[in-house]
């Protein structure tokens, strides 16, 4: 029961993964600005990452009921995110246009790869994949903090721009 249950998490986070590639490819390929297109295909590469390393595993696991251990994932997941991050790639997304409604539907999808994850980091039984779980959660949890700021700065600027502060 446990190894259907364990294929089906990876199915599952496999299929999360394209999606998530797939999507921010189209707003890549759809934002106007040269900044925001590098966040979102940044984004993309990493949503490729996760999937060679999760069809890596799904292979490991269905052909010998293992996960593959060692030094297979990156342990500083915020690096990449966190330099792409800058003041001017905020200020060049429109808080009404394609790239801000783009980044409500990413911060869902991450919210739901974050639950899915944790949960299954949560109830795993293998060490190995105790970690690969955990380590997918903590890398899409810093996609969505970085999702999270970009939104943010983005709603200060709408409540600045409209006068809605209070003092």
């Amino acid at each position: 029961m446990e190894e259907n249950t364990t294929l089906n998490i990876l199915k599952q986070a496999i299929l999360l993964e394209r999606r998530g590639k797939a999507f921010y490819e189209n707003i890549a390929g759809n934002a106007e600005n040269k900044a925001v297109q590098e966040v979102f295909d940044m984004l993309a590469k990493e949503e490729q990452k996760h999937i060679q390393t999760l069809s890596e595993q799904f292979k490991a696991y269905h052909k010998d009921k293992k996960f593959i251990s060692g030094d297979l994932y990156e342990k500083d997941t915020s690096s990449v995110a966190s330099k792409v991050l800058t003041r001017e790639i905020k200020e060049k997304i429109s808080a009404a246009g394609f790239e801000a409604a783009a980044i409500s539907a990413g911060i869902a999808m991450e919210e739901r790869a974050i639950q899915l994850y944790a949960k299954s980091a949560k109830t795993a039984s293998d060490p190995e994949a105790k970690d690969l779980y955990e380590w997918l959660t903590t890398w899409e949890r810093d996609h969505l903090n970085m999702l999270l700021d970009i939104d943010k700065a983005l709603r200060e600027k709408i409540w600045f721009d409209n006068q809605f502060w209070s003092f």
